[in-house]
Parts: C-alpha cells; structure tokens; sequence
C-alpha cells in the first residue's frame, strides 16, 4: 500500500471512531458476547490456517481461542454487574460552615479512541481480538488495531469476524477498525493521528519504547500501555535445592521451552548458591533441554534474532538442543550487560551466586519484571521472606513453587511490572482490572440529575455499588 492510501485508510477509520458514542453497558455487553460467537464460527478453518502461519500446534491454539472466546464475556460480565466504572458520590450539605459543600459525583467514563498493537505470540489472546481490544470495547472506546505481519490472514479472519458481530449488534461501524497495512510506518501514525487517545501495545523493548517516545512527542501527548517483555527470575533457595531438585529440574525444563520458549513469562534468570546441588541441578537442566526436541519459531525473524543472540552468548553455552542452557557466575552476569537482555526463545541462563548474600545482592540488581519465583521449602523461610521484600518492589507478580508461564485470566490477575517490563506498572494487560487502562475519571459538582450518567443519579437503577458519603452500598441516595 503506497503511503497516499496508507494515510487515507488510517484517516477514514479514526474519524468514524472519533464519532462513536459507546452505547449502553447491556448492548456493549451483548457485543462482546457476539464477537465471541463470531469467532467460534469460524471454526476449524480458523485453527487450520493460525497453525499454518504461526507453527503453533492446534491444540495450543484451540485453547488460544477458548482464552479468547472467554476473556470477551468475562468482560461482558464485568460490565453487565457494573460497579467497575467506580461511581463515588458525595451529596451536598448546604448547611456546612464556614461554606457549603456542592454536591460531587464521579465517574470512570471511556477515554477515547485507542489503536491496539497485535502480538506475534499470541495470534488470538493477544491479538486482533484478544485483551487489549476486548478491554478497550468493554470501556466503550473504539479500537482500531494494527495487525501483527506473522499472521495476516488470521488477522484478517478474526478481525472479519469482530465486523460481522458489530453489524448483526447495530452497533456504530466506527467501534472497530483493522487496518490493511502492517509497516512500522503506520504503526507510528497510528500512534501520532490526533484522533487518537491510547495505545495497547505487546512486543519487544524496542518496539515498545519507539511507540512510547512517538506518544510523548505528540502535541498531545498520550499513554500507551506497553508490555516489553521480561526476564522473569527463578530463584532456587538452598533446602529447596537439597530436597527436590530433580522435581525443580523437570518443571524449569518444561517451562524454558514451552510454546518454544517465545512466553513473555519465560523463566529467562535462574538463580542458587553455587555448590555440589547447584552444579548437579546444572547438569539436569542441561541434560534434559538437550534431549528437548526442536520446534519451530514464530517467525524467520525472530529465529534469526534467536540464533545471533545465542551466539553472542556462545561461551556461556552449557548445553543446546530444542532448549539451550547457559551458565555463569554473578560476577561476570554484573560486568556483561548483554547478558540482562531478553533472549527471546528455549534459552535460560543460569546465575550462580557464591552466597545467600550474593543472592540477595542479585535481586536487588534486577530491572522491572513481570514475574519472579521462588522455589523454597519451610527451612527457607527467612531467606525468601528478605527475596520477597526486595522482588515485591520489581515485578508484578511473585509465584511460590511453581513457573511463571500459563497466565490465568482472573480479575485477582496482574499482568505487568516496573519499567522497562512494562510502560506503567499501576496497569495489568490480563484480568478484568485492564479495563481501567482505557477509562477516565470524569467529575460532575452540583449537575442536574437529568444529565447525569445513570450511574450516578440518586435512584441505583442498575443496582452497582457505589461509594455513597464514604460507604460502599448499593442502596439509592436518599
């Protein structure tokens, strides 16, 4: 597409969404759930042609869809119930001295239009239908999506199938668009058009960090809710190490190189005190990433991109098959900052650390994170509970005995971290909380109650709870 079209398409669909009135929170709600049907009637056709771009088996990507299909009503639920949109209402007291105090409600209202970035791993769950559109609708703001260029015609299908529901819902043709081109080009006029107001974006750092430097130098600058990817420690505490290593040795194995190890939740650090344990651990591992089969990558690119950075990292390679182990000391992992980059694929490297003050002294030297683990038995206890205080402050979530990657869609979830795993680590990109990414609070004092958003008027029509005077009540105001 030459730029003249390019620009024309971009422009077409962001005025219709600029236009778009987010209906009531029943017909969004049905919309979704439509969307989800939509996307179950394409069928095996769908999983025949995603497997064919991605390399991803079937089985993994008929419950790729399910996570889909079920992540749409989740938010349909959400949104049907209510009480998200956090209304707080303060009523007057005219009486007060030495002044009145007006009458103040408020409410989390949708932010605008906002372009979604597809992901390459997920081709369903992260992508044109997945989290950051469904999140995005559930908000009642429009989306218009740059589909990912390793899986065009799933996109294509998918985004056929989010169409189709918004005509047979009446709902305004401006609630969705797909944009034809994939370039970097459009990406960041995507990002820099006026019309839009927020960005959902899942990929590398750099990519990450390009959209958010285009947000911040617009005339309006803008947020953009990036996940930048992470190398999420694993941390092996010494009791844990003498008592079930063999257990730990298998689960980190599978976790390396499951889906081929291209999770954002990869465990890409492992970390122990060094000795006769570790070493023995090491070669388990090892062992059994060797004796992994081989598997096929999302994309030539980033196979590429795998291939370099292993080999950039050739003399710490302990051993390679379908997964590849690396080893060093903490020493040398603090001189060589190549070695705190994201490796992208079936790779971890292992850290060993002389002491459990050298570990501790790890943890405190780690960036952002979306996850860090712990594997630690009762006689670990006080060591964890100093690893946890430190990692608490570094990453979003900190699992106990078990391995980051398999994410639950929940709404206790949160997906996100400290920069630079993510743009801004108040924010989850799974759960139900990632639909505040995309609202904002809207203040009305002394507002007739005619004009005022249903939600906060007097009567509780839609029976939410709501903060009244400082209670949480669903009853109506009196």
């Amino acid at each position: 597409m030459d730029q003249k079209a390019m620009t024309a398409e971009l422009n077409e669909l962001l005025t219709a969404a600029a236009k778009y009135q987010a209906p009531a929170a029943t017909e969004r709600s049905a919309f979704l759930r439509k969307i989800g049907e939509e996307i179950d009637a394409l069928g095996e056709e769908l999983l025949t042609v995603c497997a064919e771009e991605t390399a991803l088996g079937r089985d993994r990507l008929a419950g790729e869809r399910a996570r889909t299909v079920n992540q749409l009503r989740m938010f349909a639920s959400l949104i049907e119930e209510g009480s998200w949109v956090n209304a707080r209402i303060d009523t007057a007291q005219l009486d007060r001295k030495p002044v009145p105090k007006p009458d103040v409600r408020r409410i989390l209202e949708p932010l605008g239009p906002v372009g979604v970035f597809a992901a390459s791993n997920f081709p369903l769950a992260f992508s044109v239908a997945g989290g950051d559109t469904a999140s995005a609708l559930a908000a009642g703001c429009p989306v218009v999506v740059k589909a990912h260029p390793g899986h065009p015609r799933t996109s294509a299908m998918v985004g056929g199938a989010i169409k189709s529901a918004v005509a047979s819902s009446g709902i305004d043709k401006g609630a969705f668009g797909l944009l034809s081109d994939q370039s970097i080009e459009i990406g960041v006029a995507l990002v820099q058009h006026p019309a839009v107001k927020a960005i959902g974006f899942t990929g590398s750092f750099g990519g990450g960090k390009a959209l958010l430097d285009a947000a911040a130098a617009r005339e309006e600058p803008i947020p953009v809710f990036a996940e930048m990817g992470s190398l999420n420690p694993l941390f092996i505490l010494p009791h844990a190490l003498a008592t079930r290593r063999d257990k730990i040795a298998q689960g980190l194995a599978d976790s390396v190189t499951l889906g081929v190890g291209q999770f954002c939740t990869k465990p890409g650090f492992v970390a122990g005190v060094a000795g006769d344990g570790l070493k023995t651990l090491a070669d388990e591992v090892g062992d059994l990433l060797s004796k992994k089969p081989p598997g096929q990558m999302l994309t030539e690119g980033i196979s590429a991109r795998f291939k370099k950075l292993i080999e950039e990292r050739r003399s710490f390679v302990s051993a390679e098959g379908g997964g590849i182990f690396l080893e060093t000391d903490l020493k040398t992992f603090l001189g060589e900052p190549e070695l705190h980059e994201e490796v992208f694929g079936p790779a971890t490297l292992l850290v060993k650390c002389s002491s459990e003050a050298d570990l501790i002294a790890f943890a405190k030297e780690l960036k952002g994170q979306l996850t860090a683990t712990l594997h630690a038995d009762e006689e670990d206890m006080e060591l964890a509970s100093k690893l946890a205080e430190i990692l608490r402050t570094k990453v979003g979530r900190i699992i106990w005995n078990g391995y980051p990657t398999g994410v639950e869609v929940c709404p206790a979830m949160h997906h996100g971290g400290p920069y630079p795993a993510t743009s801004d680590a108040r924010f989850t990109s799974v759960g139900t909380a990632a639909i505040e990414r995309f609202a904002r609070p809207s203040c009305y004092q002394n507002f007739p109650e005619g004009l005022l958003p249903v939600e906060l008027r007097n009567k509780n029509e839609r029976n939410i709870w709501r903060t009244v005077n400082g209670e949480l009540t669903k009853e109506d105001v009196r």
